[in-house]
């Protein structure tokens, strides 16, 4: 069966993830990045001689507007234009920023390529709001699909994971969400914490996602930038109890989700980081999210946790779903995801 042909537009913090992502599935072929700049990224990319992950050649192609003599300046090798790109792909990740994606699928539409978008784009972008373990099915074929942003997708992960094993028709979820990400400098150096009007967007696109699931939500800025936490309170289908011993027996089976304990050193998102790191792991980047078991308790009848979530990593095995399905590579969920997985080595400390 030939390779499914996938292109990366934009390569800044997802779109390299992205490109690495694809380049590690045996099933995929990585044909080419976009991008407007010879920005850090690339230049970096250019000094590894173009190599990227698993050892891939990557092919860099230029969008609309792109200087080109700036890229000669820096002898950084071009292979063509975002046309040429599209022309050759079977399905394009778009991680340009916010409102670029929307633009870019005029063209994808006029080229008849396939195209996932990232959570920052609006969701009318997409025939369907997308994740892998929700509502693979949902994505079957589809041309266009629209990724949750990183904190819906790994409270997904969680919400999924609990209702699939019990039933969960309520959340209440707060979120402490890292304000920039490393390397960012845009939104300034700040001393103070910022809280959003709730509820917030993460429990709206999780009831898209789980229509069935009641869900609201706060949400507050810190001035950190390596990761946020979720704290998640849970409430059973009709009422039913979910015990913490059944909460952990569901989230240590699921592939995607890392329980982690305090007394192990995982103090917090810090700690989740340096453990990518020491792990060797590209960027230090960890696609499973951290769930510490010492914060899952019994509260009458609903559960609480609380989770981590690494936002630079996190939707990128979502992303590989999404192009099984739009390709219609695996037609359910359980086969998706375990390509995904085996691939990206997901869950193989379990």
């Amino acid at each position: 069966m030939a390779k499914v042909r996938v292109g990366v537009a934009g390569y800044g913090t997802i779109g390299q993830r992205l490109a690495d992502g694809v380049a590690m599935q045996e099933d995929m072929e990585l044909v080419g990045i976009a991008d407007l700049a010879p920005t850090l990224a690339i230049r970096a990319l250019r000094e590894n001689d173009m190599i990227g992950a698993n050892g891939v050649k990557y092919n860099l192609y230029l969008v609309n507007g792109a200087d080109r003599a700036a890229f000669d300046a820096k002898d950084i090798p071009v292979a063509g234009t975002f046309e040429e790109l599209c022309s050759k792909v079977d399905i394009m990740l778009d991680s340009a920023p916010g409102g670029v994606g929307a633009k870019n699928k005029v063209i994808y539409e006029k080229m008849g390529v396939k195209a996932i978008f990232q959570g920052g784009e609006k969701n009318s972008v997409a025939d369907v709001f997308f994740h892998g373990y929700a509502n693979y099915e949902k994505g079957l074929g589809q041309n266009y699909l629209k990724l949750t942003s990183c904190n819906t997708t790994g409270l997904i992960r969680t919400v999924d994971c609990l209702d699939r094993a019990y039933g969960v028709d309520k959340v209440a979820i707060t979120i402490i969400r890292r304000v920039a990400d490393p390397g960012d400098y845009h939104r300034g150096l700040t001393n103070a914490l910022q809280i959003d009007k709730a509820p917030s967007h993460q429990a709206v696109d999780l009831m898209t996602i789980m229509p069935h699931v009641q869900a609201t939500g706060i949400l507050v800025h810190t001035p950190v930038t390596h990761g946020h936490i979720i704290t998640v309170l849970a409430s059973g289908k009709d009422g039913r109890k979910i015990t913490r011993d059944e909460a952990l027996a569901a989230f240590r089976a699921h592939p995607r989700i890392r329980t982690v304990t305090i007394d192990e050193g995982f103090m917090g998102n810090a700690s989740f980081f340096k453990y990518g790191r020491d792990l060797g792991n590209r960027r230090g980047d960890i696609y499973e999210i951290g769930l510490w078991e010492d914060s899952v308790v019994e509260s009458g009848n609903d559960i609480m946790y609380a989770i981590h979530i690494p936002q630079e990593s996190v939707t990128i095995p979502e992303t590989m779903d999404a192009i099984r399905a739009a390709m219609k590579m695996q037609l359910t969920r359980e086969e998706g995801t375990a390509a995904t997985n085996k691939y990206l080595r997901i869950g193989r400390f379990k």
